[in-house]
């Protein structure tokens, strides 16, 4: 039996190389669907979508939930296909 030392570690250098550059995409990751649902919830005034985005952290799952099922639709964002209004003028008669 080998002695124990409060050192060990299961996880070899090889390892490392896998799982350093997994942890900063996840985190890359998170951080950037985060800002961009917090930021949708913000200008759309919805303050309990807000606190649940700020609080939970799900590696993005509720972010894209968010993103995808409940941020409000606007025209600003979204291209319409209806043709801007035309104002025609005529002299008053």
């Amino acid at each position: 039996m080998q002695p124990f030392t409060p050192f060990y570690s299961p996880f070899t250098p090889q390892m490392a190389l896998i799982l350093v550059p997994v942890i900063l995409v996840v985190v890359l990751w998170t951080v950037v669907l985060k800002g961009y649902s917090l930021w949708n919830a913000a200008r759309a005034g919805q303050k309990w979508w807000f606190i649940a985005l700020l609080v939970i952290n799900t590696l993005g799952i509720l972010e894209i939930i968010y993103l995808l099922w409940y941020r409000p639709k606007s025209s600003a964002t979204s291209p319409s296909n209806e043709a801007a209004p035309v104002h025609t003028s005529s002299p008053v008669q």
